[in-house]
């Protein structure tokens, strides 16, 4: 199928030319991130602010991911089974698809909530087929002593990347109705696919083997692989607890600042910008300092502290501190985020780690919409600021547990 779409040269990691390589591969997906994310603080904020209800919210928040749960397992099959970079460009094709179509039902005037909640499924499906794509894909170009330094890079662009985008955002919504936001997202997607396909990268070995074996066996596989492997499944259950617990803090804080500080724009876009602005300068100091020898306790000094930054913002009494406090929750994301992510890539076999990756996806994306199914309705009826410090005390717990816990500590040396 897509083996044969594949006429890409070796790469030498070793030399330039793959440097050139890494640099147009993380542009691609920077450019393409850049407009989904305008289109998906524009969707949130048009339902928080048009509704100002938790039960809204969680309804937007499982139409985010839910597509992704039930395609993330098969995803990182074909991750593992087709060549990668084909994989992102249908997934980024299939996302601009959605959104032009959700454009030109708002510019023809059917702006109903439910075509936003559709259209952020679909967009959610491409979402699931593109993640562990992308995760999978940078072993190919990156050398393993060098995985850490590019994946903290990859972590700060995303974050200014997400510190420039609410901006945005907020001033298209306040000067243009919503559906001009969806041209952008279009725009970007187009240049994105269209550098991504110029890039040579080879297929990976996998990829070129004659397969015999079905989609679900290579799904067992993984999921074998993983229940047999102590250090990654106690590792996976410990990233389930953690993204559970902080998912007020991802998805409750808009409605927070609406009741506690006031609904004007500006107030949601300084919300993104300061704890974008955070993770940024978090992932600068991974990508200089390189962590800890000891991946898990950079893994359990970022949990840690996110846990207590998350307390903090439900303590804060003015939006002055709350601020602050968000700015330090994603200042330590990339130090739980960034060892994951090359922890996997690793100690993960090349040829199984899209199954693996989307297992990881999987997870996050089913922990995220259950913590918002029980927070979300809970939020119309205890304060949102009650729930962040609950939820930062056990986060906090969480990575105090992570460094003592003996499976852990049997992590391979580099």
């Amino acid at each position: 199928m897509m083996t044969a779409l594949n006429n890409d040269p070796p790469i030498n990691r070793n030399n330039s030319h793959s440097l050139r390589q890494i640099i147009l591969f993380l542009t691609s997906q920077t450019i393409s991130l850049f407009g989904s994310s305008i289109v998906a603080y524009a969707i949130i904020w048009y339902v928080t602010l048009t509704t100002a209800s938790g039960f809204m919210m969680t309804i937007s928040t499982l139409c985010s991911f839910l597509p992704q749960i039930l395609v993330s397992l098969f995803a990182g099959v074909w991750a593992d089974r087709y060549h990668r970079k084909y994989l992102i460009i249908l997934a980024d094709a299939l996302i601009s698809l959605a959104t032009l179509v959700l454009a030109i039902l708002f510019f023809m005037g059917y702006q109903e909530l439910w075509l936003l909640f559709l259209v952020s499924g679909i967009r959610s499906f491409g979402a699931g087929i593109q993640a562990p794509a992308v995760n999978a894909l940078i072993p190919q170009l990156v050398p393993e002593n060098k995985l850490m330094k590019i994946n903290g890079i990859n972590g700060s662009i995303q974050s200014l990347t997400f510190i420039v985008a609410p901006a945005i955002s907020g001033g298209l919504l306040t000067v243009f109705p919503l559906e001009y936001t969806f041209l952008i997202d279009i725009i970007t997607a187009m240049i994105a696919v269209g550098i991504l396909f110029f890039i040579p990268i080879p297929i990976h070995s996998k990829a070129l083997e004659k397969r015999v074996a079905s989609v679900l066996s290579d799904l067992k596989e993984g999921l074998n692989f993983i229940h047999h492997d102590r250090f990654i499944k106690t590792l996976f259950i410990y990233y389930a607890l953690i993204m559970f617990f902080i998912t007020p803090a991802a998805f409750l804080t808009p409605l927070l600042i609406t009741r506690l500080y006031g609904g004007e724009i500006w107030r949601l876009t300084l919300n993104e910008v300061f704890f974008s602005g955070g993770t940024m300068f978090g992932g600068i100091i991974i990508t200089i300092w390189g962590g800890y020898n000891r991946r898990i306790k950079t893994i359990s000094v970022g949990s840690f502290v996110f846990g207590l930054a998350i307390a903090a913002m439900g303590l804060a009494p003015n939006f002055i501190l709350y601020l602050l406090f968000i700015f330090a929750s994603g200042l330590a994301i990339p130090f739980f985020s960034v060892p994951t992510t090359v922890l996997l890539q690793e100690q993960v076999d090349a040829d199984i780690q899209g199954r693996i990756f989307s297992i990881l996806q999987l997870i996050g994306t089913t922990a995220l919409p259950l913590g918002m199914l029980i927070f979300g309705p809970m939020a119309d009826y205890i304060p949102i600021e009650f729930l962040l410090i609950i939820t930062g005390i056990l986060t906090t717990l969480c990575g105090f547990s992570i460094i003592k816990n003996k499976s852990l500590a049997t992590e391979k040396n580099r």
